[in-house]
């Protein structure tokens, strides 16, 4: 009876848990505005997922910016990718993009060629062990998204909508 009785319990506080507000996890009680809120509600949310992510590509050794340069060079395949194309395409602007390209081939994830119509320009490429961990990667990424997969399509519609809509750049 007892082992039920926690197991209704944890489950209540799982489902209790999952419907917290942003007031409840940050203890706050109010905000100035539905803006400052919502700005907090990323914020969080980001570091949510960003926390959720790190940890499965962690098993790996690869940082959260490494990971996305593979997926960066991966979408260009077989096409080459230039160190300046990576870096408008990163996530985080701030990422020193020669740094990470030098820490993934030395981990033997990606290769560069110097471009033979541009002695300026650095192509990369994924190795083939590149193309093998960055596909392991995505099945623990993708376990991630499946995990949070509570939302209805139109809502994610709407979520994605207004984050693209909140931007000003």
């Amino acid at each position: 009876m007892t082992f039920f009785r926690f197991s209704f319990l944890f489950f209540v506080t799982e489902i209790l848990n999952n419907l917290m507000t942003i007031e409840t996890r940050i203890k706050q009680k109010k905000f100035k505005s539905n803006a400052e809120k919502a700005i907090v509600n990323i914020a969080y949310t980001q570091s949510y997922f960003s926390s959720k992510v790190n940890t499965v590509l962690k098993t790996h050794n690869i940082s959260s910016q490494q990971f996305n340069v593979l997926r960066i060079i991966k979408g260009q395949h077989p096409k080459p990718v230039s160190i300046g194309d990576i870096t408008t395409r990163m996530i985080d602007k701030m990422s020193n993009t020669s740094r990470l390209i030098h820490r993934l081939e030395k981990k033997d994830l990606v290769q560069r060629v110097n471009n033979p119509f541009d002695g300026r320009q650095i192509n990369v490429f994924l190795t083939l062990r590149g193309t093998q961990i960055l596909e392991k990667l995505n099945v623990l990424v993708d376990n991630v998204v499946n995990d949070h997969s509570h939302l209805s399509e139109e809502e994610l519609i709407e979520l994605n909508r207004l984050l693209d809509k909140i931007r000003i750049e």
